[in-house]
């Protein structure tokens, strides 16, 4: 018989790079998931505080946070979502294992501040780009995973025309 969390269809709210700064279309973007992963460069505590009224937070530690509150959050982190493994670090640099060997289906990852989806020997890599201040010219964005059957399916999503 099939593990019931895998014929559930999860929407996950992916955000990263917010630097200290929540806009109301990232809220807006994320209002009904089930789960939100944040990729690092939080910024401030109240970010994470804000996102948990809309469903549960999984958050890991970028190179701009700094200080007692950021010290909390792992440099990496593990999803299970769905029927579906996710691995979420905040630098794709800085990745110490073969995601395929481990048998994630998804690295979340942020850093850039460009939103990014491609797929690599059957794992899907996802940047959602930067949801905070306006840099280096590329788009305000965030991105939504969908889980349905161990089934990961991404999209980014434009915060500003």
């Amino acid at each position: 018989m099939p593990d019931p969390e895998t014929l559930a269809t999860l929407h996950i709210g992916v955000i990263s790079d917010t630097h200290g700064r929540l806009r109301p279309a990232a809220l807006e973007a994320l209002a009904g998931v089930d789960l939100i992963i944040h990729a690092g460069d939080v910024g401030a505590p109240e970010i994470l505080k804000e996102l948990a009224a809309i469903a549960p937070v999984t958050a890991v530690r970028g190179n701009v946070d700094r200080g007692h509150w950021a010290n909390r959050l792992p440099r990496t982190a593990v999803v299970e979502a769905g029927g579906a493994r996710i691995y979420v670090l905040h630098d794709a640099a800085a990745i110490d294992l073969d995601p395929q060997a481990a048998g994630f289906a998804v690295v979340v990852t942020g850093h850039t501040h460009r939103a990014a989806m491609r797929e690599q020997d059957g794992i899907l890599y996802f940047n959602p780009g930067s949801a905070g201040p306006r840099r280096f010219g590329l788009p305000v964005t965030v991105g939504r995973l969908t889980v349905s059957g161990g089934k990961v399916r991404g999209e980014i999503v434009a915060l500003e025309p």
